[in-house]
């Protein structure tokens, strides 16, 4: 029988958001020093990884379906805070199209990069990824219609002269990406839950996948207490931070859009690392599942929590994408339908959505 070791109480899930909510505490409302601002950006970086780990040890102790909705809320929670941060404290010009860059990107870095990484890494000793297409083209297909009725139709309606929604047109998406996001999470986790679990190469459901062991109650309490220390700690480290990022990207040469794409490269990198991991076992349909479940939690989540956010915000809400970003969410669609309906992937999938994946980036950086 295998010992279990004790962990040290100064692991660093406990460390860092401590040491965030320290940082928090002794920042506030002061003019930093660029050293500092870098030390304040580690730490709120370290809690964002600190935080989602501990909003799953949270998750795994609820169970399903509760479980995926604290890890969802933990992340957006997240998401929402560095964009309303942004917004708050930067130039209106410059960040009435945060939310849209950001969600954007997310949608983007999952559905190319983190796919499109989970292929390379399952096939490049397998050779061929294997995968339950029913659960993935559903969840597909809500990444695609969330994305749709978010971003793609405020650049088409009329009652506003922008790429705006008018005040009923936001009320209604935001009402329907929640229940569209809660419809997936029921299906997922109710009567269809063998759909998303991970399938052998003659096609069997693994049945005997299984997390971690549950925590104790008393794991899970101290989790939930750091978790709230940590979002604490990020959310109030981020004011602090959010200037150094507008100001590094803007040094940079690039455009103001890009700090979204930072945003959601903080947010998500915690998901990247799952995923590829379960792509390392041969689990691809938990890497897919994570990665779409991402880019659903961040339309079907931020959306609703930036539109009621907008009710004491001033300012526009510009969340109609540009050309160019309808022709990279169209063609990834596509793509992505073609790479999940046969319900296999080799080398070449992987490929094209990592060549997708560098395009928006390139066009991020330089339109």
């Amino acid at each position: 029988m295998a010992v279990r070791t004790r962990r040290s109480p100064w692991r660093w899930t406990v460390l860092l958001p401590v040491l965030a909510f320290v940082a928090l505490v002794l920042t506030w409302g002061r003019q930093l020093p660029n050293g500092i601002v870098a030390i304040v950006a580690v730490l709120l970086a370290g809690a964002v990884i600190a935080a989602v780990h501990h909003a799953e040890v949270v998750a795994l102790r609820v169970g399903e379906p509760f479980g995926s909705l604290v890890l969802a809320v933990a992340v957006t929670v997240i998401e929402v805070a560095l964009i309303v941060t942004l917004m708050i404290t930067g130039d209106p010009a410059k960040t009435q199209a945060l939310a849209r860059d950001t969600v954007f990107a997310a949608v983007m870095i999952t559905c190319n990069g983190i796919l499109g990484l989970s292929l390379l890494v399952a096939t490049a000793k397998r050779h061929v990824a294997v995968f339950n297409a029913e659960g993935t083209g559903g969840a597909l297909a809500t990444v695609a219609t969330l994305s749709t009725l978010s971003l793609v139709l405020p650049s088409f309606t009329t009652s506003r002269t922008g790429p705006e929604f008018s005040p009923g047109q936001l009320t209604f998406a935001a009402l329907a990406s929640l229940a569209l996001y809660g419809l997936f999470v029921t299906v997922q986790t109710g009567r269809h839950r063998d759909y998303f679990l991970p399938v052998t190469r003659t096609g069997e459901v693994i049945e005997e996948e299984q997390h971690a062991e549950p925590p104790t109650d008393k794991a899970a309490l101290v989790s939930l207490g750091l978790l709230v220390v940590a979002l604490v700690a990020v959310v109030g480290d981020a004011k602090a931070v959010s200037p150094a990022i507008e100001s590094a990207v803007q040094l940079a040469g690039f455009q103001p859009s890009f700090v979204g794409v930072v945003i959601a490269l903080l947010v998500l990198l915690p998901e990247t690392l799952a995923a590829v991991r379960a792509a390392r076992r041969d689990r691809v349909q938990t890497s897919l599942n994570l990665a779409l479940g991402s880019a659903m939690a961040s339309i079907g989540l931020t959306i609703p929590a930036i539109a009621v956010a907008m009710i004491w915000l001033e300012g526009p809400l510009v969340l109609g994408l540009g050309a160019t970003q309808i022709v990279l969410l169209g063609i990834t669609v596509v793509v992505a339908v073609l790479t999940v309906v046969p319900g296999r992937a080799t080398l070449l999938q992987s490929g094209v959505h990592l060549a997708l994946f560098a395009a928006f980036i390139a066009l991020a950086i330089n339109p």
